[in-house]
Parts: structure tokens; sequence; C-alpha cells
């Protein structure tokens, strides 16, 4: 029981983040519907390309639920093997963001988003989630 009770609360973080995103979202008043939302990552483990088993698609299918627009930078994914298995169009290169994000998931602790500074992409009102734990206290507004 124990084991299934384990992987049943592993199955649900996707969804918890997403929500407690939303949530923030709303109580600075930041409107969710059409929102654009920075997810970083979508790969299994941080400095690898492999998609398989990601936990980073439930946060992203659950904030497309709400209405959101949903963008996703990984630089290790491969664009066509996340296309083929979930169906989503990914960012590799940095410069193809905007710099007016409502919200950031920071899911994946690759390199590159460790010396990536968020809030260039960010507008003046936004919420950052902070999956990892890798960026300061200070700088985000939530964590796991």
């Amino acid at each position: 029981e124990i084991i299934l009770y384990g992987r049943r609360l592993n199955d649900s973080m996707g969804p918890y983040v997403a929500q407690e995103t939303i949530k923030m979202m709303i109580k600075k008043g930041i409107s969710v519907n059409n929102s654009n939302i920075l997810v970083l990552g979508i790969t299994f483990k941080e400095d690898c390309p492999d998609i398989r088993n990601t936990r980073a698609i439930d946060i992203i299918e659950e904030l497309k639920s709400y209405s959101a627009n949903v963008c996703v930078f990984d630089p290790w994914a491969s664009i066509e093997e996340v296309k083929h298995e979930y169906g989503i169009e990914i960012k590799t290169n940095k410069d193809n963001l905007k710099s007016n994000y409502d919200a950031v998931i920071l899911a994946v602790s690759h390199k590159e988003f460790k010396e990536l500074d968020i809030h260039n992409y960010v507008n003046g009102n936004y919420v950052i989630f902070d999956v990892k734990s890798i960026l300061d206290k200070e700088s985000i507004d939530s964590r796991l």
C-alpha cells in the first residue's frame, strides 16, 4: 500500500504545481484565462534529452485546462520527439522566448536554467514557481 500511495502522490504533483501556480496568479490579480505561462523543461531529468516518463507534461496539460497559453522551453529536448510523443510545440532557443510571461514554472533543473535570468521574460506582475528549488527564495513566489 505504501508503494501505491507513493505512486499516487508522485502522479498528482504535476496538477498540484499547476493549480498552485494558478492560485498564486489569482491572488496577484493576474487573469488566468488566456495568460502566458512559460514552463522551463520537459525532459525526465536535468541535463538529459530523455522525455520518456516526464511529469512535466502533467503540469503543461493542467495549465492548458485553465485556458492558459503555455510555452515550453527546453534546450535539451528534441522538437520532433516532443511533438510526436505529446503533440506540443517547444522552443529550444531562449532567443525565441517572449518577454511578457505572466508565470514561469521551473520544472527541470537544467544547468542553462540556473544561469537564465527569468526576470527578463516576465511582465511587471508575475508568478515564479521553482519545482526543483534551484533559484534563490527571494526571487520566486513558491517552490516544492
